[in-house]
């Protein structure tokens, strides 16, 4: 039975796992955003309370 041997099975799982961990996240970590968030005022936005006709 064929599928028993572990010898291509084991290879690939290492060349699969070394492409996930070593490539991949530095091609992920150096996308850049186009436009780069800023920071918002500290100062609390004024709100009014809004009067209901019915009451």
């Amino acid at each position: 039975m064929p599928q028993l041997n572990p010898a291509p099975w084991f290879a690939i799982l290492i060349f699969s796992w070394l492409i996930f961990l070593a490539i991949i996240p530095p091609k992920v970590v150096a996308h850049t955003f186009p436009n780069e968030p800023t920071l918002q005022s500290v100062e609390s936005p004024k709100t009014e309370s809004w009067t209901w006709p019915w009451q």
